[in-house]
Parts: C-alpha cells; sequence; structure tokens
C-alpha cells in the first residue's frame, strides 16, 4: 500500500504540469492559425484538405516535443512555463521563415490541396520542434 501511496504522490505535479502543457498547446493552435495566411479549420472540415492537415498536425507534435522537453528538464512550474512560452516563439518564427524566405508560395500551394507542401511544412515543424526540445535540455 505504501508503494502505491508513494507513486500518486507525484499526481498533483502531473496533473499541473499536464493542464499547463494543454494550455500552451491550445495557445499554440490559436496563434499558429492567425500567422497561417490559410484557414486550416475550413481546408480541413470544409474542404477535406490532406495538405493542411498534414501541416497543422505537423506544428502540433513539433510544438507538443519541444513542450515534453520543457517539462521533462524544468526545474520548477514557472521554470516549464516560460520555456514553453520560448518555445512557442521559437516553433512560431520558424514557420514565418520557412514562409516569407524559402517557400514564399506555400500558402497558395496548400490551398490548392498539394499534399507535397502540406508535408514539407508538416515536416520541418517537426524538425523544427526537435530541435528546440534538443536546446531546451541544460
Amino acid at each position: 500500500m505504501d508503494a502505491l501511496i508513494t507513486s500518486l504522490s507525484g499526481l498533483g505535479p502531473f496533473l499541473l504540469y499536464f493542464s499547463l502543457s494543454i494550455l500552451m498547446l491550445l495557445l499554440f493552435k490559436w496563434l499558429y492559425v492567425l500567422v497561417t495566411p490559410w484557414d486550416e479549420w475550413k481546408l480541413i472540415k470544409e474542404d477535406q484538405n490532406l495538405a493542411a492537415a498534414i501541416a497543422l498536425v505537423g506544428a502540433f507534435v513539433g510544438f507538443s516535443l519541444a513542450v515534453a522537453s520543457a517539462a521533462a528538464n524544468s526545474v520548477s512550474l514557472l521554470d516549464f512555463a516560460v520555456w514553453g512560452l520560448i518555445a512557442l516563439v521559437a516553433q512560431l518564427l520558424a514557420f514565418a521563415l520557412v514562409r516569407l524566405v524559402f517557400l514564399p508560395k506555400i500558402a497558395e500551394r496548400i490551398n490548392e490541396g498539394q499534399v507535397s507542401a502540406g508535408a514539407v511544412v508538416g515536416g520541418l515543424s517537426i524538425a523544427v520542434g526537435l530541435l528546440n526540445a534538443a536546446c531546451i535540455t541544460y
């Protein structure tokens, strides 16, 4: 019985970190759809646009990787929140850089449903998330 009680002693911190993670993911989703020049939800729900879905899922996975690293490496809830927000900014800046510098026509291609464009954005988002996560280890 003592082992069970000991195991459950981490439930409070888990709930705090997990809840804050979900809030950060929701904030990221809200900001991401604001900075993208396409309407993900319309493209996905109404048009069944696979390119938009791949790009959005890649963005979520990339950001989640960075948040997971922040949670695993933080020394407090405040530290976690700070590094989670830094990760959020880094992911959004990476998307802006890709869109404005490397792939300026990406918005039109995703709107047209070109799966290759969605795969590139999604894959780059995951790659940036992995780098972001690695840089959060200290």
